[in-house]
């Protein structure tokens, strides 16, 4: 096993600091990674706060991890020393279930191992994700990352990106599909710039007219003021699908009035509460509802190859590793557009001090 630097949250210490944590050596079929960025998600937040559940300790969060390969096992076939490659949601499945022999690992009936906080199907331990110098991952977990591409803006793709890919896919959103993207955050301005690459007539549902221009520049043809009641009331049944990306309780039956008939009401963000709705929301009009995880290693795969080929990429501030609490704070506030990514390479090592009020003493290596 080799030592390298991370930022992690401790039974001790509560917010992040500086610890030294373990990773495997290299087995036959694994690659070894030197993260080189790391994208913050709303989830690091949660998983490190406790906010939902315990979580094992060290907690070392990031599974939008973008970097170089430093190391192949003897097995490796689809990889060499020096490709720019990425890491997203989890590192491993049980490969044995229909959802997996259907490339769908993140719906694996036993399980998905997620990239941090997860115990390893070994036993000999639990996952701890890219607020890190390496990582050493399967290689049937890792993707290959397009070299035309700002390698920090792609870090968020393989979370945010991959979130809102996979339902506009898989619900089938086309070219001159009609669709209003519900929420501009993180998830919501990645959902506009893949839909109108798609060709997808976009329409940004939003509640101020301060967010227009930033639904303009992303590719949205239109935006609806949700607060403009004449305006919201004039776009009833008018679109084929409504992807939600609302992390916050809010009126489903209200948006599900925007679809005609046959459409689609997608679900991605992820609400604490349980929402109302009334049967005959879908009654009426043959409305479908349906959801979303993230996506596959395929599907994941295949998004970052149409990146590459029509030049997308998320919309990042980058931030050193010293800054991640108070990044955290800001994204709390949605103070960000529309990600924060970590430069781990740039920043995370021996002498990093995360800004926080308690400080820990830093470990050695």
């Amino acid at each position: 096993m080799s030592q390298v630097y991370a930022l992690g949250v401790t039974e001790s210490q509560k917010h992040l600091q500086l610890i030294s944590i373990p990773r495997r050596e290299v087995g036959p079929s694994d690659v070894h990674i030197q993260v080189d960025y790391c994208g913050i998600c709303h989830s690091d937040l949660h998983h490190c706060r406790q906010e939902w559940g315990d979580t094992m300790k060290p907690s070392v969060p990031g599974h939008e991890i973008v970097g170089k390969v430093t190391q192949v096992g003897s097995q490796v076939s689809k990889f060499k020393v020096g490709d720019s490659v990425g890491v997203g949601c989890f590192v491993d499945s049980c490969r044995e279930c229909k959802p997996c022999g259907d490339s769908l690992l993140q719906y694996c009936t036993k399980g998905v191992v997620q990239t941090y906080g997860y115990p390893l199907n070994d036993g000999t331990g639990h996952t701890m994700g890219g607020y890190s110098q390496a990582m050493v991952v399967d290689e049937a977990f890792v993707l290959s990352v397009p070299t035309n591409l700002d390698p920090a803006a792609v870090a968020p793709l393989l979370c945010a990106g991959i979130t809102v890919y996979s339902p506009l896919k898989h619900y089938g959103v086309k070219a001159g599909s009609k669709i209003a993207v519900l929420g501009l955050g993180g998830l919501g301005h990645m959902a506009v710039k893949f839909a109108s690459k798609m060709g997808a007539h976009v329409t940004v549902l939003s509640r101020s007219e301060g967010k227009r221009q930033q639904a303009l520049a992303l590719g949205a043809e239109s935006v609806l003021i949700t607060s403009d009641a004449d305006a919201f009331n004039a776009a009833h049944s008018t679109f084929e699908f409504v992807l939600d990306t609302i992390g916050d309780e809010h009126d489903v039956s209200a948006y599900m009035n925007l679809l005609g008939v046959d459409g689609t009401y997608i679900m991605v963000g992820a609400s604490p509460k349980p929402f109302s709705l009334s049967a005959f929301s879908l009654i009426m009009k043959r409305i479908k509802i349906g959801g979303s995880l993230v996506g596959s290693i395929k599907e994941t795969q295949e998004m970052l190859d149409f990146c590459g080929e029509h030049g997308i990429v998320s919309d990042v501030e980058v931030v050193k590793a010293e800054y991640v609490e108070k990044a955290w704070e800001r994204v709390l506030k949605s103070d960000v557009k529309f990600r924060f990514v970590i430069d781990v390479a740039g920043s995370l090592n021996a002498d990093t001090v995360v800004q926080v009020k308690n400080q820990g003493s830093r470990p050695s290596i």
